[in-house]
C-alpha cells in the first residue's frame, strides 16, 4: 500500500509546473515520523480482548495537489503505517479466527491497521496569515491481525479485513507574522452508531526555505488516533495511538 501512495505522489508531481505552484498548481509532499504510545483491544467474535501494545515509531507519507479550478475539490493522499505489536495473558478464553485460546494462555499479536486517507477538500479561506480547508476523507483499511499462542506457535490465527470509513475533514493554519512560524491543526472525525474514528494532529511549522521555486517547512507536534471500529469486515476494534511527531514538507 505504501508503494501505491508513493506512486500516486510521483504522478501528482509530474503535473506541477516549473513556476511557483501557487499561480497554477500547488503540490505538497511530506513525511512524518510519529512516536506513539498504543493501547486497546479487538475481536472478530465474542468478547473484546485487551493487549499490552508496545510503543512504536510510525511513518506517514502524503501528497496534496491544489488547483484553481472552481467547484473541483483539491486532493490529498496520505499513507500511515500502523503495525502494532502486543501481548496478553488471558484471564478468560478468547475466540479469534477459527481458534479458542484458553484461559491462562500467553498470546502475541501483530495488528496491521495501516491505511490510506483519500481526502477531497476546498480552501474556504486562504491568505498570507490564515488558511482554512474543509472536506471529506475516506480512510481505507486493508490489513490483517495475527494472534499466536506464545507457548504453541502452531496455534496461530490470521484474520484479514478491509473497509472504507467515511470521515469529515478539516485543516487550519495561522501564520505568526515576521517569524517564519505558523501553528496548525488537521483532523478527520466520524461518530456514528457504535463506531468512532478520530485522527488529528496539531503543531507548529517553521519555514526553513521560502522562495519562488520551492518552500521547505519543518514541523513538530502531537498526533492522536482513535479507532473504534464496529463490524468492519467482521472486525471490532478499540485502539488508541498518540504521541509526538516531527516531519518535513516540500511545496513546489
Amino acid at each position: 500500500m505504501k508503494k501505491y501512495c508513493l506512486a500516486a505522489a510521483l504522478s501528482m508531481a509530474s503535473l506541477a509546473p516549473v513556476a511557483h505552484a501557487d499561480t497554477l498548481l500547488g503540490l505538497y509532499v511530506g513525511v512524518d515520523a510519529w512516536q506513539s504510545e498504543n493501547s486497546g483491544s479487538f475481536a472478530d467474535r465474542g468478547n473484546m480482548q485487551s493487549f499490552d501494545f508496545e510503543d512504536e515509531t510510525f511513518t506517514s507519507y502524503y501528497a496534496a495537489l491544489e488547483h484553481p479550478i472552481p467547484l473541483v475539490p483539491n486532493i490529498k493522499l496520505k499513507y500511515t503505517d500502523l503495525e502494532l505489536n502486543g501481548y496478553a495473558k488471558l484471564d478468560e478464553s478468547f475466540e479469534f479466527g477459527g481458534s479458542d485460546f484458553a484461559v491462562g494462555s500467553e498470546v502475541n499479536t501483530l495488528s496491521d491497521l495501516s491505511h490510506v486517507d483519500y481526502i477531497l477538500y476546498y480552501e474556504i479561506f486562504d491568505n498570507d496569515l490564515v488558511s482554512i480547508d474543509l472536506g471529506v476523507n475516506a480512510k481505507q483499511f486493508d490489513g490483517e491481525i495475527v494472534v499466536t499462542d506464545e507457548n504453541d506457535s502452531s496455534n496461530t490465527e490470521t484474520v484479514d479485513f478491509s473497509g472504507l470509513v467515511p470521515l469529515v475533514y478539516g485543516r487550519g493554519e495561522i501564520g505568526l507574522p515576521l517569524s517564519g512560524f505558523s501553528v496548525f491543526f488537521e483532523g478527520s472525525l466520524l461518530a456514528i452508531d457504535d463506531s468512532k474514528v478520530q485522527d488529528y494532529q496539531l503543531g507548529i511549522a517553521w519555514a526553513l526555505l521560502d522562495n519562488l521555486a520551492i518552500d521547505l517547512d519543518i514541523k513538530a507536534g502531537y498526533r492522536q488516533m482513535t479507532l473504534e471500529l464496529d463490524d468492519i469486515d467482521d472486525l471490532y476494534t478499540n485502539i488508541d495511538a498518540s504521541g509526538p511527531f516531527a516531519g518535513v514538507q516540500i511545496h513546489f
